[in-house]
């Protein structure tokens, strides 16, 4: 008798993540599950008045009992998950990971709530999906970090198909073989190009909303018995063969190493600039040397030391970086981050409007910064951030910010969320009480018996 066939990695997850209950959870980890629940609600608020996610409104026509947060037209289930998830994700200020950069609460979290509210399902359902979901994220991105990018593709877009059926399989309640299977089809669902960087249009914006249906659709076919492959991970023409580079060899067992006792989600990083990741740290030495006293008008260069991985979607092309086409475009040129910075000391939503990325002296100084190749910097195990700038006397001032603030080495605090949050409601045009009510209904969201208190969200 040959031995028994041992169980694929996507399978032995599923195993661990269908048998997953509340009270195994450890507290941080559910703490940090509620912290991504009301930064995903503010940053899908603020972008409700957007031209994008009106777009996407006039194209979807399904209809059903879910709820589209910001809005009062009622949607389906997987309207409701492409549109929060868009939303969530169209600012770029929503929470990300460290390693490979993917954005677990624009993806899980929209899935799960349309699940749970198509299907009366509790908060305690949701905690579970949004952890095991958020996990697995977090796992995937761990296999061959920067192996997506280098692709061509986006990480969020193609392990967040992945990771929302995971979510919504364990907050559905289903087995371990129909989330297998579940997970074997999202492998076919999964999509997202990068081609976006070139002139900074609107396709990254839709890759979370897309993979969150994507993973509510892969979840549902599991259920009722559509056959996935099991080996859609390591399998000779798997995840990481198609969406990855040959040159990177996967460690696929970052998918299950530790469950249950490392928890990579407890890590997940809440940003305090409304852009890319990798740009944040320099944003941070910029602020800190214009509290200095370092003028922008009096400054000659900025060189910056960078990782290789880092260049080709936040440095080239240089031309485009240092002179963005679009307000979105603004969001991944760390030239232009870093010169709005050093104007405003700040980098929040009002910052990347077309009027403050179009003005003459921002772009001025965005043309003076460039960036060499550092082979010592520790990307993707880190991000950080260095200038030397050069002023018009000939006199050099150094900025180093070591790791992303607002990640694990520095996280932000419960008080500074909240002020993020609210900051989001009143650009989102809410009132003070309408953002009370709705943080009050996150804050009790994994306690409660269903979901119908969504309505306070439909404004």
């Amino acid at each position: 008798m040959s031995p028994p066939k041992a169980l694929s990695a996507s399978a032995q997850f599923a195993e661990w993540a269908t048998a997953l209950r509340v009270d195994t959870i450890p507290a941080a980890v559910r703490e940090v599950a509620g912290h991504a629940v009301l930064d995903f609600a503010g940053v899908c608020l603020a972008a409700r008045g957007s031209d994008y996610v009106s777009a996407l409104f006039a194209s979807w026509d399904g209809t059903g009992p879910c709820t589209a947060l910001g809005h009062r037209v009622d949607v389906d289930a997987a309207g409701a998950a492409v549109i929060n998830g868009t939303a969530a994700h169209g600012e770029d200020y929503d929470d990300t990971f460290e390693g490979t950069p993917v954005h677990c609460g624009a993806v899980v979290i929209p899935a799960v709530l349309a699940a749970c509210e198509r299907h009366g399902r509790s908060g305690q359902d949701v905690l579970r999906g949004v952890v095991a979901g958020s996990e697995l994220m977090c796992r995937l991105a761990l296999v061959a970090p920067t192996a997506i990018h280098r692709a061509g593709f986006h990480p969020t877009a193609v392990i967040g198909a992945l990771g929302s059926t995971a979510g919504v399989g364990v907050a559905l309640g289903l087995s371990a073989a129909q989330l297998t299977d579940g997970l074997g089809i999202a492998g076919s669902l999964a999509s997202g190009i990068i081609e976006y960087l070139a002139e900074g249009t609107w396709t990254k914006r839709l890759h979370a909303g897309w993979a969150a249906q994507s993973g509510l659709r892969a979840a549902r076919l599991g259920k009722h018995g559509f056959l996935g492959p099991s080996t859609v991970l390591e399998g000779e023409h798997g995840f990481f063969y198609a969406f990855g580079v040959d040159s990177i060899e996967p460690d696929f067992s970052a998918v299950t190493r530790d469950l249950g006792t490392h928890w990579w989600s407890q890590n997940i990083a809440f940003k305090p600039y409304a852009c890319g990741t990798m740009a944040q740290p320099f944003i941070d030495a910029a602020i800190h040397l214009a509290r200095q006293g370092i003028k922008p008008l009096e400054i000659d260069d900025i060189q910056c030391p960078v990782g290789e991985g880092t260049v080709h979607r936040l440095w080239e092309p240089l031309a485009e970086k240092s002179n963005p086409s679009t307000s979105y475009s603004a969001k991944f040129s760390v030239p232009y981050c870093i010169a709005v910075a050093f104007f405003d000391q700040a980098a929040g939503l009002e910052q990347f409007t077309e009027a403050r990325v179009r003005d003459p002296q921002v772009r001025a100084l965005a043309a003076k910064i460039h960036y060499v190749v550092d082979p010592q910097n520790e990307y993707p195990r880190n991000y950080s951030g260095r200038l030397v700038v050069t002023r018009t006397d000939g006199t050099v001032r150094t900025a180093d910010q070591p790791y992303l603030r607002g990640g694990a080495r520095a996280p932000l605090s419960h008080r500074e969320l909240r002020e993020k949050f609210y900051a989001n409601i009143t650009f989102a045009g809410l009132s003070r009480a309408q953002g009370e009510a709705m943080e009050r209904w996150c804050a009790a969201l994994f306690d409660e018996p269903d979901l119908t208190g969504m309505t306070v969200f439909r404004v």
